[in-house]
């Protein structure tokens, strides 16, 4: 077995660092408002003009002290990098309205950071409000076990109004005070440590990740890997945009120089010996490999009525169909196998989406919406189960059959090509023309091609294609980086933009 070289750790090296700090709530209550706040008191003071680019994570100032905020997309978020090993909060700020009070993404916050086992601060926002009512918000809390410490409790609750910047800084001290009793330390002098908390690829600086300095002193030109990738830094870059040559503990950087895309949560290791650093990376290649044949038995095991519980990511083109699926599947349970929504949203199925169902060996279920390229690849290299759908009716006789253990699929699509819309132009007697060009495969109407219309990863329409061709020509068949032209039977509500998908439905024989 391969391990990451051990170093001798001095007692006396470790020295306090700054806190990291994740904001939770409901969608309405201000979180986005506060943590805008937040870092235009605290941040955009240090310097004019601000940050100059969003990296998911700053800094903020107070008296001297830094406090880390991680600029999440929400709880959901929260978990999934918990999932992945990540334990990189060391308190959760929840966000409640004092006009509105405790509502379900309330709980669900509270559930998701008591399951994480940090302590919890409650900022009670829009104190500025006329009918805002703090002692409710608190009584609301008491009932779900935090209770303030006014009332004798061991919870701090700061009433504040992020829209009139009033009690932030009176927050940020909470947030110090609150975190002083968990002695946060971290030994600056030796190799980094940290967790991916976004990645991304850079058209012109390839694959980068945001990286949370955890412990260490992460430098340019150290060797490190991080997941199943291997890398040397090359650039680190602030929350400010600026060019750093060494970033130390609880320090969010941008770190370039990576071999190929981590996942957030991911463990950063700053190693010595790139060849080993190579070996670790290959060893956690064939370990993933290892999880997703586990994760595709476990599909099987579905096939095969053997399931216990069947957990479901469900993504729609509305909402109204997004909880109507949810409603309508969550009914399905019975005594031998659960049904069990662990995410319901809206539009094109995401990288995101795809990780989260990796992670709980989910299936997703698209409702006329189709999964992004990059979630495509990341699904087929993951082993992710993406069924697609467009009749209701469908998805619930499909989960009674998986559930019956009778899921057995008979038909397989099969992607032809991509085509990406440039302009859109009239012709006589047939109406909308769409000028393309072929980014993926060939388009074709040959046989039993068919074509769908997709606009802002939601399918528009679905049928066989009119016409294609290439100046004035008729042809069958168009591949990657070819211009043509393309015309729908009986629809032309086309716009510029659009993606054109062919593809083939073909019949799987039972194994």
């Amino acid at each position: 077995m391969v391990v990451l070289e051990s170093e001798v750790i001095d007692p006396g090296d470790l020295v306090p660092r700054a806190p990291v700090v994740t904001v939770l709530g409901h969608v309405d209550h201000g979180k986005t408002t506060l943590l805008d706040a937040i870092r235009e008191t605290r941040v955009a003071e240090q310097e004019a003009g601000g940050i100059t680019q969003h990296i998911g994570a700053y800094a903020a100032e107070i008296d001297g002290r830094r406090i880390v905020f991680l600029d999440t997309p929400g709880h959901e978020a929260f978990t999934m990098m918990r999932a992945r090993g990540a334990s990189v909060t060391d308190v959760v700020v929840l966000v409640v309205a004092a006009d509105d009070g405790v509502m379900p993404q309330t709980q669900e916050a509270i559930d998701h950071a008591r399951v994480a086992d940090v302590p919890i601060l409650v900022a009670i926002n829009k104190i500025d409000k006329s009918d805002a009512n703090p002692e409710r918000v608190k009584q609301e809390l008491a009932e779900r076990e935090l209770t303030p410490e006014d009332w004798g409790g061991q919870t701090v609750m700061v009433p504040v109004s992020a829209k009139k910047r009033d009690n932030l800084d009176t927050l940020l001290e909470m947030i110090l005070l609150v975190t002083e009793l968990g002695e946060h330390k971290a030994n600056p002098k030796r190799m980094a440590t940290g967790a991916v908390l976004e990645a991304k690829v850079d058209r012109g600086r390839g694959p980068v990740a945001t990286i949370l300095v955890q412990d260490g002193t992460l430098h340019v030109g150290d060797n490190f890997i991080v997941g199943t990738h291997v890398g040397r830094v090359r650039a680190l870059i602030d929350d400010r945009g600026q060019p750093l040559k060494e970033a130390e503990p609880s320090s969010p950087v941008e770190v370039l120089g990576l071999t190929g895309l981590p996942q957030p949560g991911d463990a950063l290791q700053v190693v010595a010996d790139a060849a080993k650093a190579r070996q670790i990376a290959l060893l956690r290649q064939n370990q993933a490999k290892e999880k997703a044949l586990v994760s595709r038995g476990t599909r099987q095991q579905l096939a095969e009525g053997e399931a216990k519980e069947l957990p479901i990511i469900i993504k729609a083109d509305v909402q109204g169909s997004a909880e109507v699926l949810a409603e309508s599947l969550a009914k399905l349970g019975d005594e031998r196998v659960k049904i069990r929504i662990i995410h319901t949203g809206v539009g094109a199925i995401s990288e995101w989406d795809v990780l989260l169902a990796s992670t709980s060996n989910a299936i997703i279920i698209g409702f006329n919406v189709r999964p992004d390229r990059n979630a495509a690849g990341v699904a087929e290299r993951e082993g992710v189960d993406i069924r697609k759908h467009s009749v209701i009716y469908n998805v619930t006789d499909e989960l009674k059959k998986a559930m019956t253990g009778l899921l057995e699929p008979t038909t397989r699509e099969r992607q032809l090509g991509l085509a990406e819309v440039r302009e859109v132009f009239k012709v006589p007697k047939i109406g909308l023309a769409a000028g393309c060009i072929v980014t993926d495969g060939s388009i074709t109407r040959a046989g039993d091609a068919q074509a769908r219309l997709v606009r802002d990863g939601v399918i528009v329409h679905e049928g066989r294609i009119g016409s294609l061709r290439r100046f004035k020509d008729d042809v069958n068949e168009v591949k990657t980086g070819i211009e043509c032209g393309i015309t729908f039977e009986r629809f032309s509500d086309i716009k510029t933009g659009d993606v054109i998908e062919a593809f083939t439905v073909e019949k799987v024989a039972t194994v």
